[in-house]
């Protein structure tokens, strides 16, 4: 019978013929078609991973060498391009829409022979943190049915966390992977800001926005990104810094510095038993060598307000193409003006939280009020750049909780916008700055719910994130 534990321990197995590409797909087309009340996929392209797997098969057993990720069954969150295949954003104003072409990052998953098995559902157009804001219906935690998933990259954190694939790929704009990975108890890495080219990616908030990863271990995580990662002539946004080889740079072990937050720990919204899950991580770390200093940090309430006025502003823009005329729905019974025509195809074709973000960021980069919200929000994030960048010339690592409570009732939000938006209090941090974090599942509340550990590193230092990582999980 066919089992994963790692991408190293699969190639091991396809070496010695114990395995196939075609079983591990088999396996996973069986386990999503059981699993299907998840909801974690929006489109399976069973068809095609099986002849995939099958080109793959004969072309090792021909003697051809195998390429990084031969047969690594790769889901993708609905919001990446893949060349004639759909691609919805989750949202109905993209309904019926195939993708012209494919993003950087699946190009590079696709020349080192991953096998790609379906898009896999997110809140509408990434405006979520639960994956209840989906066209296509909410998706279900595995670990507990009645919960959300987190979001919005909910689908990729299911899929892998259900074992319906191997590694997957999400986005993240102010902790959509690492959110989802948490509730979901495995690991989401959101990389520096640049590292991974955005060409394909579906944009809400173009400064904010990464392609980010889900797994099960940090060696699987840390392969996808070295292949991902790099240069792209398609985005001037991206880092032009050498990739190191992430996967082989694990094991070295070292005392590191780290610093947590006071306020974050001792923040009124934070669960009891999260808080003392990390001071107690914290005293084991401090206990085997590290160095670990509480550090005070008085902006952590400006965080969330500065995040949406910025990531809604850039949304309201980059959304302005759906309009049912370049790109989307068109209403049928629209007015016969034009300006008709696009309230129509919009009203119709956008869900209710996407109207909100963007009529917040349309209000907020309108007259008399760009100064207001705007412009001060651009100078908490240069305070908040200042303030880490001093903070990582003494630290090698941040720590704080993922997400100030465990996954919560599916419903439970979705009438109060502004506690879910406040519950973004400690991913969002890492957007705003540019620099890598990561979710580790580390813990189990007393509800049976997993939770995680956060750690951020200074931007593109991804080795010594990824090396942490691995001893802590180790």
């Amino acid at each position: 019978m066919f089992h994963y534990s790692s991408i190293e321990q699969y190639h091991a197995q396809l070496q010695d013929a114990t395995a196939s590409c075609v079983q591990a797909v088999e396996h996973y087309l069986q386990q999503i078609s059981s699993c299907r009340h998840l909801n974690a996929f929006t489109e399976v392209y069973a068809e095609e991973a099986l002849a995939r797997a099958r080109t793959l098969d004969q072309q090792r057993a021909a003697g051809k060498p195998m390429g990084k990720l031969h047969g690594v069954v790769t889901g993708l969150k609905d919001v990446i391009c893949y060349k004639d295949h759909p691609l919805t954003a989750a949202s109905g104003i993209l309904e019926n829409f195939r993708s012209i072409y494919s993003a950087t990052a699946v190009e590079r998953l696709l020349q080192e022979e991953a096998i790609l098995i379906g898009n896999l559902n997110c809140d509408e157009f990434a405006m979520g943190s639960t994956n209840e804001n989906s066209v296509y219906g909410k998706v279900l935690n595995a670990r507990d049915e009645t919960r959300v998933p987190g979001g919005s990259s909910g689908g990729s954190a299911v899929a892998v966390q259900a074992g319906l694939c191997m590694v997957s790929l999400g986005s993240d704009t102010g902790g959509s992977v690492r959110q989802p990975a948490d509730f979901c108890g495995i690991i989401g890495l959101k990389p520096s800001y640049g590292r991974i080219s955005r060409y394909g990616l579906i944009a809400y908030a173009s400064s904010f926005d990464q392609i980010g990863i889900f797994g099960n271990t940090v060696p699987d995580v840390a392969l996808l990104l070295e292949i991902m990662a790099g240069a792209d002539e398609y985005d001037s946004t991206v880092s032009q810094q050498p990739v190191p080889p992430y996967s082989s740079l694990l094991n070295a072990k070292k005392k590191y510095r780290i610093a947590f937050l006071e306020e974050a720990l001792n923040h009124p919204s934070l669960d009891p038993e999260i808080a003392s899950g990390i001071r107690k991580q914290l005293e084991q770390l401090e206990a085997a060598g590290h160095e670990v200093k509480a550090e005070r940090f008085d902006l952590l309430d400006y965080i969330v307000p500065a995040y949406y006025v910025l990531t809604t502003a850039e949304a309201s823009s980059n959304l302005s193409r759906y309009d049912g005329i370049k790109f989307g729905h068109r209403a049928k019974n629209g007015d016969t003006d034009l300006t008709g025509l696009y309230k129509m195809s919009r009203s119709e074709g956008f869900g209710k939280e996407v109207k909100r973000r963007i009529m917040l960021g349309t209000f907020v980069l309108s007259a008399g009020y760009y100064d207001a919200y705007f412009t001060r929000a651009q100078q908490v994030r240069q305070l908040l750049c200042q303030r880490m960048n001093g903070l990582f010339e003494s630290y090698d690592f941040i720590i704080m909780p993922t997400s100030p409570v465990t996954a919560f009732r599916a419903g439970e939000k979705l009438e109060d916008p502004i506690a879910m938006y406040l519950a973004d209090i400690y991913t969002v941090m890492a957007n705003l700055v540019g620099c890598p974090a990561i979710s580790l599942p580390l813990f189990t509340h007393s509800n049976g719910m997993p939770f995680g550990l956060q750690v951020m590193a200074n931007r593109f230092d991804e080795v010594s994130l990824l090396r942490f990582s691995h001893e802590l999980l180790s």
